[in-house]
C-alpha cells in the first residue's frame, strides 16, 4: 500500500512538471504573436487616419501651405481606400538588437493622382501608421518627428512605399 501511493504522487508530480514546461513555452510564443496583433492593429488604425486626414484635407499649416503651391490638388477632399496593410518580417536588426518588421499598405482610388500626388498621400498615410504604433507601444520619445523607424519591447517597425491598385 505504501509504495503505490508513492508511485501516484511521483506520476502526479511528472505530470504536472510537463505541463508547467509546456505552459512556459507556449507562453513566450503567445506573447511575441500578441505584440504583432497590437502593431497589426495600431498600423490599420493609423492608415485609416492617414487616409480620413487626406481626404478630408486635414493638414498641419507648414503642409498645407506647401500643398496650396505645388500640390493644389490634394486640397481638395478624394477618396482614397485601403485594400490590404500587411508586414514583412526582415530578419534581426543589429543595430537596435531586435528583429525588424516592415509594414506595407495597399489603396486604391476612385480619381486619377499623378506619381507626386500618390507618394504625398502615401507619406501621409505611413506617417499616422507610424505614429499609431509608437503611440500604441508608448515609444514615441524614442523616436523622431517623423516616427521612423518605431519600436516595442521585441520589434523595430519601418513602412514600406503606399502600393497603389
Amino acid at each position: 500500500m505504501i509504495g503505490n501511493s508513492g508511485q501516484v504522487s511521483g506520476e502526479y508530480l511528472l505530470l504536472a512538471g510537463v505541463l508547467i514546461l509546456i505552459l512556459m513555452i507556449s507562453a513566450v510564443f503567445i506573447a511575441d504573436e500578441s505584440e504583432l496583433n497590437t502593431a497589426m492593429a495600431a498600423a490599420r488604425n493609423g492608415a485609416n487616419e492617414g487616409i480620413g486626414t487626406s481626404s478630408v484635407a486635414i493638414y498641419p499649416k507648414q503642409t498645407f501651405n506647401d500643398y496650396e503651391t505645388s500640390k493644389s490638388d490634394l486640397l481638395i477632399p478624394y477618396s482614397v481606400e485601403i485594400v490590404n496593410v500587411t508586414y514583412y518580417e526582415l530578419g534581426y536588426d543589429n543595430n537596435y538588437g531586435k528583429k525588424e518588421i516592415q509594414f506595407k499598405v495597399y489603396v486604391t482610388s476612385t480619381k486619377e493622382f499623378s506619381k507626386k500626388q500618390q507618394v504625398s498621400i502615401g507619406d501621409r498615410i505611413n506617417y499616422n501608421l507610424r505614429k499609431a504604433l509608437a503611440v500604441s507601444f508608448n515609444t514615441t520619445s524614442a523616436t523622431n518627428k517623423l516616427y521612423n523607424p518605431v519600436f516595442s519591447p521585441h520589434y523595430v517597425f519601418t513602412t514600406a512605399n503606399v502600393k497603389w491598385v
